[in-house]
């Protein structure tokens, strides 16, 4: 069976994620409610401080959606069992797991657009090139909601996930360039930042902001789609392992 044979499932495992699953409590919560009191405290703060800082909350916004979601999604499933079920579909192991993963980037894209276009409107940021915004977003999704399932997988219980999700997060929010620009870190910690995918999904949304030369932009892109590939393909490996 071709991955062409498989599109119409991947996509409705996806949008049946997203139904079933945006609502949930965790997901509400780190997803939406974290992101959005984050950028009101900064808001509230200094509004200056507040444009400055959007592209970092952006990009933080989409990391915390798509993972929330993604946690969800795969915990809950394989805790009752239905995600061992959806594998006896005529559907190749590899789709069933695509599926999984673009419904925590559909759901973090979502929020992150959401908030984008909010601020554009309510802040006046116009400046903002939506050629390129669109594809880092979309990445940076695609790279943090295959995070997602990668520490889903290695934990049978939600919150066993959610807590691995934490301590993998918060880290990056101060090593990425979110509230600390990467110029200003000592040379260790700026290294370990660029083994990091929110550095890179910073980077390019500031990018659609001060119109960052192609190749650095391109490169953003790319960083991005290496880390979704590591990552899906860690957890494509550690789900077949647990299920064989």
């Amino acid at each position: 069976m071709s991955i062409s044979d498989d599109l119409p499932g991947i996509g409705y495992i996806a949008l049946k994620d997203v139904k079933s699953y945006c609502l949930k409590p965790s997901v509400i919560n780190w997803g939406v409610l974290f992101p959005l009191a984050l950028s009101l405290a900064f808001y509230v703060r200094s509004s200056e401080d507040f444009r400055e800082m959007m592209p970092g909350l952006v990009a933080l916004t989409t990391l915390f959606s798509s993972i929330a979601m993604e946690t969800a999604v795969v915990g809950i499933e394989l805790r009752r069992g239905t995600l061992e079920r959806l594998f006896l579909a005529p559907m190749s192991f590899a789709a069933v797991v695509m599926g999984k993963v673009l419904g925590g980037l559909l759901f973090g894209l979502g929020v992150s657009f959401v908030l984008t276009i909010v601020c554009i409107i309510g802040l006046g940021l116009w400046r903002w090139s939506l050629l390129w915004l669109l594809p880092v977003l979309l990445f940076s999704a695609l790279a943090f909601s295959s995070l997602g399932a990668l520490i889903s997988v290695a934990w049978r219980k939600v919150i066993e996930a959610r807590t691995l999700a934490n301590l993998v997060c918060f880290p990056m929010i101060f090593l990425c360039g979110v509230f600390v620009p990467l110029s200003s870190l000592p040379p260790l910690l700026r290294g370990i930042a660029y083994l990091l995918p929110l550095t890179y999904a910073v980077e390019g949304v500031e990018g659609a902001v001060s119109s960052l030369s192609l190749v650095a932009m391109l490169v953003n892109l790319l960083v991005l789609v290496a880390f979704a590939a590591i990552f899906l393909l860690l957890a494509l490996l550690i789900l077949r392992k647990r299920l064989a």
